[in-house]
């Protein structure tokens, strides 16, 4: 409406202000969507970011980004998303960093034409991780006897329930290896040569955002309202965008939203304690 209204007035009763289209992306990283915990997912994020480019008559889109990371599959497809729309519709991304954006997180931040965090916000941590539990010593104090029968030598490695073997160790250190590879590739892809070649950079290791400033993490310090009305003007208009929600995000029926819960429920303690772990690395 503000935009037809625009068209029919004379050009001096024109308003000049500028919107800029806001998505929040918050939470850990992981496939799949729980109607008990927020989490990030092309999934779960597509729709909004396709929303916001979609903004007419906006020159760029902001994203505040606040995530410690998770699935790196799932960080390169909302990274994918986020550049395959901002090179589609011509328009600019900044990325405004909040607590943190490191591991998958700093992944998708990437996707920004320019990366702003608060000085204090947590950057970096490009490496990959995987983290499990063993399980081997518990089921012989309960009496329980793990029977496993596979068609392929290795289609049980790192059984939770058995003891770890150095081949299987091997296996997934090597995985991890390409993963990183990828994670530096794009990095350096987007980033260029505002990195500084610190020993560091590469090693999983993370920072403040001011120190992100100094090996080339981030482009800028500051706020998001700040920045936005420095550059296009003190009249700038900020638009979040947001999806339509139903009850727990859904429309479902009261059968469907109770075995939803229930199967949540049993889901969301694996997945609940690893996000808890997630945040915790970062001391949040």
């Amino acid at each position: 409406m503000r935009r037809l209204v625009n068209k029919i007035l004379p050009k001096s009763l024109r308003s000049t202000a500028v919107t800029i289209p806001v998505i929040r992306l918050h939470g850990a990283i992981m496939s799949g969507a729980s109607p008990l915990r927020q989490s990030l997912s092309l999934a779960t994020t597509a729709g909004l970011i396709e929303k916001a480019f979609a903004v007419p008559d906006a020159p760029a889109v902001a994203i505040s980004l606040n995530s410690p990371g998770g699935s790196p599959v799932q960080s390169r497809l909302i990274y994918k998303r986020i550049r395959d729309l901002a090179e589609e519709k011509k328009k600019t991304v900044l990325v405004f960093v909040e607590d943190v954006a490191a591991s998958g997180g700093y992944m998708i931040a990437c996707a920004g034409d320019e990366i702003i965090s608060d000085p204090s916000s947590i950057v970096g941590s490009i490496g990959v991780v995987s983290a499990s539990f063993g399980f081997q010593d518990l089921i012989k104090k309960i009496g329980v006897e793990r029977r496993v029968h596979t068609a392929g030598q290795n289609k049980s490695v790192l059984d939770p329930f058995k003891p770890e073997r150095p081949e299987d160790i091997e296996k997934l250190k090597a995985l991890q290896l390409e993963v990183h590879e990828t994670f530096i590739e794009l990095v350096r892809e987007r980033r260029g040569v505002k990195l500084t070649e610190h020993p560091d950079l590469f090693t999983g290791l993370f920072w403040s955002g001011r120190k992100g400033l100094e090996l080339g993490l981030v482009d800028h310090l500051g706020d998001m309202r700040q920045v936005l009305k420095d550059r296009f003007g003190d009249k700038t208009r900020m638009q979040l965008i947001t999806m339509p929600r139903g009850l727990f995000g859904r429309k479902l029926g009261i059968g469907g939203l109770s075995q939803e819960i229930a199967h949540s429920a049993a889901q969301g303690i694996v997945d609940t304690a690893s996000e808890r772990a997630l945040w915790s690395r970062y001391g949040l």
